[in-house]
């Protein structure tokens, strides 16, 4: 492939950083250049954005957060953002039925889930062709009867009649249908999830912004509760955070209502299962030295976070005919903010990428340098979709410059790759929760199958990859924009996009420098990336192949398999001393590593 050769000196960082290959783009720059969009009339509702981070933090990790008490948002997203299991974790495609194997571990040979016929991309045969998605287990479907007084775990009832989820009988973990997308930098993500349903308008308890014509807070004012809606812009990190807490796959049980869980919550010892690390960059301060959990209280947290208008009322209120109190009544509101007020310090700015567009030549190698011109030229075009220093188009920075256009999916960040058929996953053409197109305005059919453009930063610890995690490693998803996607009928990479034609050395160069958009604080869980302790389901124990063994802890629950778990360790500012896993790593058994999930523990 022909290419321009640049010195690797001033004028080689100059030339790049002007966008060279990806005309009408934005360039790439050091993530350090971009400011965290601004949330406008946050003060309305936060009195002290510290304790709101300190807030947001706990309920990110808190396990007790799930109806059966050992679910976290972290338990999806521990591992630079993102999740790394390996078994239990595969689901049928969105608009799928079938059989996918319940509780399969993983292994490298698995990926990528579709391959062709020989080396040259031959479609004329296909030697693999698995009609699954690679996501994450959540919970076992059961229905929500209430809480339990003074535990976390919740009271309901194994729901029957799924096969899709069971072994003879026996239930599993729920699968989510999307693989799971990191949380780091996407506080830039003008839309969040990779359909984009969680809009950038938060109401204040569901994702879809102004579809959603609820009045979502109670406000004590001049000794009177009124009811009024929430409008804060910039905020699809809080549109994100509200949706897994209630969604039965993810983290509820069947029936759960936003007061209902904050009732549990609120009498809870934050993280009250998890030891917190004393040397913890938000939550040291407060970490219980001689057990789990935090000195406070979410009540105590809660008042100090946020203006009393939204807490202080003595009256309560009447939510489908049971009465709560004010805060219980405005926990998904509390929940959402503090929930991005966390997220917003996740961000990954200081790579070997990041100083070496700050004026460090010697911060990117030369092989890397070689990759870094392919990402921006050639035959590849990367920066059609993974512009600007948030490395996506679906970036507040790429959504200014477009004037959000809202008849072009592309201009907004999200491609229809050819990644699965749009019959199996409709993505952006799909509707919210309230019926509302999730792309109201977009022209016909140019949404459909569409999905949001990822960031690329740490994205050697992010596997798999895509939205249905078919590809394992950087490798498979450079041979899949090689054969131009794998139904090319479904997607848009013949419009200049994708078509990335590299040798095998070109191929090593661009992984190079992908790998050196990791930034070793992530590398290494130091602040902000440090964390609790976790406790992770990671598949069921079986009694021999394909046998699940049956749990009889809990009469309850008595058609539930026994989970397996393992440990991930608390970490303090400083880091841990072992560099994460990459997911080939963790299919090869590679156990040197951090989060090789091999260390069993007691949820």
């Amino acid at each position: 492939m022909g290419r321009l050769i640049l010195s690797f000196g001033l004028f080689a960082l100059s030339a790049w950083g002007q966008g060279r290959g990806g005309q009408g783009t934005i360039p790439l720059v050091s993530l350090k250049t971009i400011a965290i969009p601004e949330v406008p009339n946050l003060s309305d509702y936060v009195q002290d954005r510290t304790a709101l981070i300190v807030l947001g933090k706990a309920f990110f990790w808190d396990v007790q957060a799930g109806s059966d008490g050992r679910t976290a948002c972290a338990t999806c997203h521990f591992h630079a953002g993102g999740d790394h299991r390996s078994q239990n974790q595969l689901a049928s495609p969105a608009s799928l039925t079938g059989a996918i194997p319940a509780n399969l571990l993983l292994a490298l040979n698995d990926f990528p889930f579709r391959k062709l016929s020989d080396a040259n991309n031959n479609r004329s045969a296909v030697l693999q062709n698995k009609r699954q998605v690679a996501g994450s287990a959540g919970v076992v479907h059961r229905s929500f009867f209430g809480s339990i007084a003074e535990t976390s775990e919740e009271d309901g009832a194994d729901i029957g009649g799924e096969a899709a989820f069971s072994i003879n009988g026996i239930r599993v973990r729920q699968v989510t249908a999307r693989n799971t997308p990191s949380v780091i930098n996407a506080v830039f993500n003008v839309r969040n999830f990779w359909d984009g349903r969680a809009q950038s308008l938060f109401n204040g308890a569901t994702p879809f912004g102004d579809s959603d014509p609820g009045l979502h807070s109670t406000v004590w004012k001049n000794e009177q509760l009124t009811q009024t809606k929430v409008r804060l812009a910039n905020s699809s990190l809080a549109s994100q955070a509200v949706g897994p807490a209630l969604n039965s796959t993810e983290m509820s049980y069947e029936g759960r209502n936003w007061p209902l869980f904050a009732k549990k919550m609120l009498n809870l010892t934050p993280l009250g299962r998890q030891k917190v690390a004393d040397s913890d960059s938000v939550l040291g301060e407060l970490a219980n030295p001689e057990g789990n959990g935090l000195n406070a209280q979410y009540t105590a947290l809660i008042r100090t976070a946020f203006q009393p208008e939204y807490w202080a009322s003595p009256t309560l209120v009447d939510v489908s005919g049971t009465s709560f109190t004010q805060m219980e009544s405005n926990f998904a509101l509390f929940w959402g903010l503090a929930i991005q007020a966390y997220e917003s310090t996740l961000v990954s700015n200081d790579s070997p990428f990041d100083r070496f567009m700050e004026g460090n030549t010697q911060a990117l190698t030369n092989f890397e340098q070689q990759g870094l011109q392919e990402f921006r030229g050639g035959g590849s075009q990367c920066t059609q979709c993974h512009q600007g220093g948030e490395f996506t188009a679906a970036s507040y920075s790429n959504t200014r410059r477009v004037n959000a256009n809202t008849n072009d999916p592309q201009a907004m960040g999200f491609f229809r790759t050819g990644v699965s058929q749009i019959s199996e996953d409709v993505g952006l053409a799909g509707k919210d929760g309230f019926g509302v197109a999730l792309f109201p305005n977009a022209r016909a059919g140019s949404s459909a199958g569409s999905f949001k453009s990822p960031g690329l930063r740490n994205v050697e610890l992010t596997g798999p990859y895509f939205h249905d995690g078919s590809q394992a490693t950087l490798e498979q998803v450079l041979d899949f924009y090689g054969r131009n996607g794998d139904f090319p009928g479904d997607g848009n990479l013949g419009n200049g996009i994708g078509q990335i034609r590299l040798t095998a050395q070109e191929k090593s160069q661009m992984v190079s420098f992908l790998k050196a958009l990791t930034d070793e604080r992530v590398r290494f869980e130091k602040a902000p990336f440090d964390h609790p302790a976790l406790c992770v389901p990671i598949g069921h124990a079986e009694l021999s192949p394909g046998v699940l063994q049956l749990d009889n802890s809990d009469p309850r629950f008595a058609l539930s398999a026994i989970d397996k778990w393992a440990l991930v360790p608390a970490v303090g500012k400083t880091g841990s001393t072992a560099p994460l896993q990459t997911f080939e790593e963790l299919l090869r058994g590679d156990t040197a590593k951090a989060h090789s999930m091999t260390e069993s523990c007691q949820p």
